[in-house]
């Protein structure tokens, strides 16, 4: 049995954090899934690869033996996939821009022109993304530049820069009993029932329950996948979500009352790429989003 790059990855997190919870968080797969990938690798190669134990978990002698070609094998395919990458884009001239929420802000229409000025010829395509991917899209290589709200996945995997600091708002159903207020103190929301992205969002979901501000977990009343579906469940009174200022204004519903909350600190929006991707046309692209606001 052939092994996959995807069942080396699983392994070599593994390896390097000794612990499933942390590995399978890296990889943003679940416990049980990483678990069973790793008995197959074990399985297919026919030897046992960590020494599993009630506390903690060793490697063996033969995941030592494995771990070095393991790493080597992803290095050479991550710089293969890029090499592959850049000689396409020189026929394709199309930079696939990943969102999760409405971008605004003057942002494009700036850097577009900004682009067309650097690399003529080029052009922009857009791709909405769930948010039950806090990578925007990157991790599966559906696109090549993102626009994402902080914190993306941490690892090394991901690069950012910071393109604008808002404040966090809270969208409200109108009627509701906080949406006469001018602004409206953290703790006056913390009880409130809460409209929350998928577990797979990870610190993305937690960041917008303000989770760190609290102290008991939030209450979450439904799950959302993209904003739409937030400002739908905020709207039909099933509960309260917090949002950035700029799309406050982005997201204007006459069934929706927004306000700016205190005690929170900001949220931040940046341009994201994969680490060790230098192509010019990605390096023109943050750039100028850095610019531009």
């Amino acid at each position: 049995m052939d092994v996959h790059v995807r069942d080396l990855r699983y392994f070599v997190a593994v390896a390097e954090e000794l612990n499933f919870t942390r590995a399978a968080s890296r990889l943003h797969v679940s416990q049980p899934a990483l678990s069973k990938q790793i008995r197959q690798l074990e399985l297919a190669l026919r030897a046992t690869l960590f020494d599993r134990g009630r506390r903690a978990i060793t490697i063996t002698a033969a995941g030592a033996a494995l771990l070095p070609h393991a790493q080597r094998l992803i290095g050479d395919w991550d710089r293969a996939r890029q090499e592959v990458a850049a000689v396409v884009s020189t026929s394709d001239s199309t930079l696939t821009v990943g969102f999760q929420t409405s971008i605004g802000r003057g942002l494009i229409p700036a850097v577009t022109t900004r682009m067309a000025q650097d690399l003529p010829g080029w052009q922009l395509a857009f791709r909405q993304i769930p948010w039950a991917d806090p990578s925007a899209g990157l991790d599966a290589e559906e696109v090549d530049v993102a626009i994402a709200w902080l914190p993306v996945p941490a690892g090394g995997a991901l690069s950012w820069r910071v393109v604008t600091v808002e404040d966090r708002w809270v969208a409200l159903p109108v009627g509701h009993h906080l949406a006469s207020r001018e602004r409206v103190p953290f703790d006056a929301l913390a009880s409130e029932p809460f409209v929350a992205l998928p577990r797979s969002a990870g610190a993305l979901r937690d960041f917008w329950l303000a989770s760190d501000h609290r102290e008991s977990p939030a209450t979450v009343s439904v799950t959302a996948t993209t904003a739409d579906e937030t400002f739908e469940a905020v709207a039909s009174g099933r509960g309260v979500a917090l949002l950035a200022a700029g799309n406050a204004e982005l997201y204007q519903r006459d069934d929706v009352v927004c306000r700016p909350v205190t005690g929170l600190s900001p949220s931040q929006l940046a341009v994201v790429w994969r680490t060790g991707d230098t192509r010019e046309a990605v390096r023109v692209f943050t750039e100028a989003c850095c610019r531009c606001v």
